[in-house]
C-alpha cells in the first residue's frame, strides 16, 4: 500500500457518519456522494459549511457523503485547477461543489441547488463520488488510513482539527475562517500574474496611473499656479456618488457572500473570497470605501455651504486629505491583486480610479486655500523669529 501523501492534510472528510444518536439501522444502500471544494479563509465557503450542509446531513444522516478538499493546500489546489478543466472553465472560485457530473459554485447557488440535487439523485438510487482526475486516488488513500473515520468539530479556538482518524485526515473545519492560519499555496510571480493575465495587466496599469496622478496631485498642490475651472469642483459630488454605488455593491457583496456579478476581464470573486477583502480580518474594505466616499461627499457640501470661514477651510483641507489617503489605500489594495492575490477586481479598479480622479479634483480645486494657509503659516513662523 503506498503511503500516504502529504497532501492528506488539506483533505477533509464530510462523511454522513455524524450519525444522530437514536440511528440504529443497518446502513442504507441508496447514497449520494460529493465534493466540495473550498478555502478555510473565503467567507462564502464559510456560510456553505456551517449553515447549508449541517441541516442536510441531519437530514440524510449516512445517505449522504463529502469529502472536502483545501484548495489552500498546495495538492488540493492542483486538484481544483484540474476540476475547473474537466468542465471546461478556464476560471472559478470557491465554493466549488461536484455532485454526479453537475458542478455548483458560490455561496448562492450551492444553497438553492443543492438539497434538490440530493433529493434527485437519491431517487435515482443514489450517486457515487465524481470522476474528477485525482480524486479516486484522494479518497482511496484516505480510507485506507482510516477505514471508517468519523465526524467531530474542530474547536474554535484550535486551527487545528479534531477527528479520532489519524491526523492526515480530518473533519470539515466549522469554526470561522479567521481562526484558521493556512499559507496560501507557493506560486512564483509569474505563475500567480499567469492565473488573470488581462485582469492583471489592468490593474498594473491602473497602479501606474494612480503613482503618476499622485505626483500630479503634488505639483497641482504646492507649486501650479493655473486657476482650476470653474466646473471642476462638481465633478466631486458626481465622483463621490459613483463611489458610493461602487462601494456600496461592493459591501453588499463581501457582508452577504452573494456572488459578484463580474464582466468579462478579472476575477472579482478571487479578489472577494481573498483574506484581504477585509482590513484586519474585521472591516469589509467595500464598507470601508463606503464611509469614505460618504465623508468625502459631506466635506464637500460643508464647504460649499459653509459661511464662516474657517469652516470651509477646515472642510477643503480634509478633503484634499482624505481623498490622498484613499489614493494611497487605493495604491496598496490595487498592488495587492496582481503581485498577491492574482486576481483583479473591476469593480474594485473602478472605485480605485474614481478615488484617484476625486483626488485630483480636491486637490486642484482647493489648491488656492492650501497655498494660502501655507503662506500665513511661514509669514507666522518668519514674524515669531
Amino acid at each position: 500500500m503506498r503511503r500516504v501523501s502529504a497532501f492528506l492534510l488539506g483533505v477533509v472528510f464530510l462523511l454522513a457518519s455524524m450519525q444522530s444518536a437514536n440511528a440504529q439501522t443497518p446502513e442504507p444502500k441508496t447514497v449520494v456522494r460529493a465534493v466540495l471544494f473550498y478555502s478555510p479563509t473565503c467567507p462564502h465557503c464559510h456560510l456553505v459549511i456551517t449553515q447549508t450542509l449541517p441541516p442536510l446531513f441531519e437530514k440524510y444522516g449516512e445517505r449522504l457523503e463529502m469529502v472536502g478538499i483545501d484548495i489552500l493546500q498546495e495538492e488540493g489546489y492542483r486538484l481544483f485547477l484540474l476540476a475547473l478543466q474537466k468542465f471546461g472553465l478556464t476560471e472559478g472560485g470557491v465554493p466549488f461543489l461536484v455532485i454526479g457530473e453537475v458542478y455548483l459554485m458560490g455561496s448562492k447557488e450551492i444553497p438553492e441547488k443543492f438539497p434538490g440535487l440530493v433529493e434527485e439523485y437519491l431517487a435515482r438510487g443514489g450517486v457515487d463520488w465524481p470522476d474528477l482526475p485525482g480524486l479516486a486516488e484522494v479518497i482511496a488513500a484516505a480510507q485506507a488510513a482510516s477505514p471508517q473515520p468519523t465526524f467531530t468539530p474542530a474547536p474554535v479556538s484550535s486551527p487545528s482539527f479534531s477527528s479520532s482518524a489519524p491526523t492526515s485526515v480530518a473533519p470539515m473545519p466549522t469554526e470561522t475562517p479567521s481562526t484558521l492560519r493556512i499559507e496560501q499555496p507557493s506560486l512564483s510571480l509569474s505563475e500567480r500574474f499567469g492565473q488573470d493575465p488581462i485582469g492583471n495587466t489592468l490593474a498594473i496599469l491602473t497602479l501606474v496611473g494612480m503613482l503618476i496622478a499622485l505626483g500630479v496631485g503634488v505639483f497641482l498642490a504646492f507649486f501650479s499656479r493655473a486657476a482650476p475651472p470653474a466646473w471642476l469642483g462638481w465633478t466631486i459630488p458626481v465622483l463621490a456618488f459613483l463611489g458610493l454605488l461602487v462601494s456600496g455593491y461592493l459591501s453588499y457583496v463581501e457582508v452577504t457572500g452573494t456572488e459578484a456579478v463580474c464582466g468579462p476581464v478579472g476575477d472579482c470573486n478571487a479578489v472577494q473570497q481573498s483574506p484581504y477583502a477585509r482590513l484586519f480580518g474585521v472591516v469589509p474594505i467595500g464598507v470601508l470605501g463606503l464611509v469614505g466616499y460618504f465623508f468625502i461627499l459631506g466635506l464637500w457640501l460643508v464647504a460649499r455651504v459653509g459661511r464662516e470661514r474657517p469652516v470651509e477651510v477646515w472642510a477643503t483641507l480634509l478633503q484634499m486629505a482624505l481623498t490622498v489617503l484613499g489614493v494611497l489605500f487605493s495604491i496598496y489594495l490595487t498592488f495587492l491583486e496582481p503581485f498577491v492575490i492574482g486576481a483583479t477586481c473591476a469593480w474594485c479598479l473602478t472605485s480605485a480610479i474614481l478615488m484617484t480622479l476625486l483626488m485630483l479634483a480636491a486637490v486642484w480645486t482647493g489648491r488656492p486655500i492650501l497655498q494660502r494657509r501655507w503662506a500665513d503659516h511661514k509669514e507666522k513662523r518668519t514674524l515669531s523669529v
